[in-house]
């Protein structure tokens, strides 16, 4: 008798949503389909708008039903259907058979309930525990939280974003469903802390024999937990399989352009600089040693004095005697987890926050300048921030944006400034007419490009970029750098670039420099750094970047497991 195959724990049919739109119906995923297998752990790759988020909320019935419509298909959890069930019925579901784990834990949680309330809750909705307490400390536990105990007590503000998404991990696993979707759950965490919980997970696999839907746009991190790999573009399923098959032999040319894309640490070993993007970068003149920007002593200390009525903050040294200088022509890498003191840095060495110490910008020291005497450093030294949606007026038209540090520091008549603008654009690699469009029309890549001409209005010698790229995917990621590395070749422009991506910050960087709470602990150029690094802090950095090779993954478990076994 031959035996039948296991039944998936899941199984998604040819699953069709429409968004519903003043125009009438507009497909946002058409025919997908896959199967979960029991302790599997099944990556769901793609870029933004891939439909990748759409399809976990489909399968937890959290689609809003004002704007997006299950147009055809089935979701089939064992033999029961899920989009034939009611309201109350799926409420049965969620968090017992199928739980999620969100992006942002902060969003997730509630602020004004304690860990312990939100975590018994669940419990007692799911398992009418009369041992809720008891059940909520075992799985803090679980989630390797320290002082579990102490945490019940605590609020969402008071835990790091690592702690908080223990917490999302220990409510989704409480009630012991079949199925855990994890959508984007380290995107927002360090690289240390995002391999902390990426083993997290797959111990917990392994303990509660969950299997797990993992969604993500980081192929590093698909390598590194991946059963099976299912690729998404413009909501269709373009390639799916085992995951060493899709990185060693993907059959698709979006897989491969995905996989192209993705910067891998230890690519440019042996040289000491970023890649050439033009054919004929410009060369350093003999006179442009001087530095454009040299720091001395930087410190920069947060707190407030205390009033009569309210008491002050304990002040806090969140950059501590930091010096470094830049080349004209030559970046420098900032790099270090949140709350190093990366960001505050940039914003002070630009003059954008009160600091102490030398800040000298194309010869000019800035300590003690006011907004008057700033305005004319200004147009030496320029920042592209992290959120290009934020940083641009959204009730402003491109063009105008881009205009407006000419404006304000009078260069040019109206023709003049408008013929820049067009020029500015066609820089940075979009047609004059977006001159008229405003952001909401462009997406994430463009917007940041949008940000780079404004940035590039005034002719600096230097760009401070504060994670510029962590926003976008990964092509769009790699085209905005390689747009950077041609400007910085073909116009000389030096960058400050803060980035907590060890890859990216590798692939932009002559020199780095390594800060950990508010101090500068390693300092060298890119080769010595990512070569030889000295200081355990940098070297665990590096050993926390996810490889996208999922063969490097399956190599070092055989050999953990040999060496805890003997056995090959």
């Amino acid at each position: 008798m031959i035996s039948s195959a296991p039944s998936p724990v899941l199984a998604v049919r040819d699953l069709s949503i429409d968004a519903l739109t003043p125009e009438g119906r507009k497909p946002v995923l058409r025919n997908v389909g896959f199967e979960l297998a029991s302790g599997e752990t099944l990556c769901i790759a793609g870029e933004s708008g891939s439909g990748k988020s759409v399809t976990s909320l489909a399968i937890m019935g959290l689609l809003p039903k004002a704007s997006l419509r299950v147009a055809s298909g089935n979701i089939l959890l064992g033999e029961r259907d899920l989009l034939t069930l009611s309201n109350r019925a799926m409420r049965g579901i969620r968090g017992g058979d199928i739980a999620m784990v969100f992006q942002e834990p902060m969003t997730s949680l509630n602020p004004v309930m304690s860990i312990g309330a939100q975590l018994t809750e669940a419990i007692r909705e799911h398992q009418g525990s009369d041992q809720a307490e008891a059940v909520a400390l075992r799985m803090l536990d679980a989630v390797q939280m320290t002082e579990p105990a102490r945490r019940l007590k605590q609020f969402p503000h008071e835990l790091s974003g690592g702690m908080r998404q223990r917490v999302m991990i220990a409510m989704a696993l409480s009630c012991r469903p079949k199925v855990l979707i994890a959508d984007e759950p380290t995107t927002a965490l360090d690289v240390t802390v995002q391999a902390q919980i990426l083993k997290l997970m797959r111990e917990l696999k392994t303990e509660f024999g969950t299997s797990i839907i993992l969604i993500t746009h980081d192929m590093g991190v698909v390598a590194e937990m991946a059963d099976r790999v299912v690729i998404m573009q413009h909501g269709r399923i373009v390639e799916t399989g085992p995951s060493l098959a899709v990185f060693s032999e993907p059959k698709e040319a979006y897989t491969q352009q995905l996989l192209a894309a993705v910067p891998r640490l230890g690519a440019l070993s042996g040289t000491d600089g970023p890649p050439r993007v033009t054919a004929s970068p410009k060369e350093a003149k003999p006179t442009d040693h001087a530095p454009v920007m040299n720091v001395t002593g930087l410190n920069v200390v947060y707190g407030t004095s205390g009033s009569r009525f309210f008491k002050g903050k304990p002040p806090v040294r969140a950059v501590n005697d930091v010096s470094f200088d830049i080349l004209p022509g030559e970046t420098l890498g900032l790099v270090g987890e949140s709350g190093s003191g990366k960001s505050t840095t940039g914003k002070a060495v630009l003059g954008l926050i009160p600091f102490t110490g030398d800040v000298l910008i194309d010869g000019r020291n800035i300590a003690g300048l006011g907004q008057r005497e700033m305005r004319p450093v200004r147009r030496s030294a320029q920042m592209i921030f992290q959120d290009p949606y934020a940083s641009l007026d959204s009730r402003m038209a491109v063009g105008a944006a881009v205009a407006e540090p000419m404006l304000i520091h009078g260069i040019g008549d109206k023709s003049e400034r408008r013929d820049r603008v067009a020029e500015l654009l066609k820089r940075v690699g979009l047609t004059p007419d977006a001159a008229t469009r405003y952001p909401h029309e462009f997406s994430g890549g463009q917007r940041q490009r949008i940000c780079i001409a404004r940035a590039l209005a005034l002719e600096p010698k230097l760009i401070v970029a504060d994670e510029s790229v962590a926003a976008l995917d990964v092509s769009v990621r790699a085209r905005v750098l390689d747009l950077l590395l041609e400007l910085q070749e073909t116009i000389g422009l030096a960058y400050l670039f803060i980035s907590h991506d060890m890859a990216v910050v590798e692939r932009m960087s002559h020199k780095v420099a390594v800060m950990r709470h508010g101090q500068i602990v390693e300092t060298g150029s890119r080769r010595e750094i990512f070569e030889n690094p000295r200081q355990p802090y940098t070297q665990a950095l590096m050993a926390a970047v996810p490889v996208p090779d999922p063969a490097h993954y399956r190599a070092a478990r055989e050999e953990v497991v040999y060496r805890e076994t003997g056995e090959a």
